[in-house]
């Protein structure tokens, strides 16, 4: 069993005094990790300019299905050169204030190099989908919209 610790702090002068009055800027820590500093969202009255949760969330799918993938292709012998995602999620607000993710779909653009195998490349895609711890803890679809191209980055 791994497990994995994130330390989340905020204050501000006044409190929560009123829900327009304080702010949502905190920082994120870890252990080992360089700190982040995030907010809501500024449809929820965030600041625009740091990282906020949804945003975390979809990044944190996409990161996983990265690792899992370059993993794969090492061990499958596919060299790949380079990897760009466009990562997308979807939420949804419910009634009362509260939401949910309803999907996060990744659009990886992966260069390999020539000679490689492409369909086993766009193979691995789903194995890696499987392997994601994170995309596998989620109660949504995380899915898929790779594409190889072969050559330099």
């Amino acid at each position: 069993m791994h497990t994995y610790a994130v330390d989340v702090e905020w204050s501000a002068p006044g409190g929560t005094s009123g829900y327009r009055a304080y702010s949502r800027e905190h920082t994120l820590t870890s252990d080992a990790a360089a700190p982040i500093t995030a907010s809501a969202d500024p449809h929820f009255l965030g600041d625009g300019a740091l990282w906020n949760p949804e945003q975390l969330l979809v990044a944190a799918a996409a990161d996983c299905h990265m690792l899992s993938y370059l993993a794969l292709c090492a061990l499958r012998g596919i060299v790949v050169l380079a990897y760009a995602d466009g990562a997308m999620g979807t939420m949804a607000e419910t009634p009362g204030g509260g939401g949910r993710f309803t999907s996060i779909v990744l659009r990886p653009t992966v260069t390999v190099a020539p000679g490689s195998d492409v369909e086993l490349a766009l193979a691995l895609h789903h194995e890696a989908g499987e392997q994601c711890y994170i995309a596998a803890s989620l109660a949504l679809p995380v899915t898929h919209e790779a594409t190889i191209v072969t050559g330099e980055p």
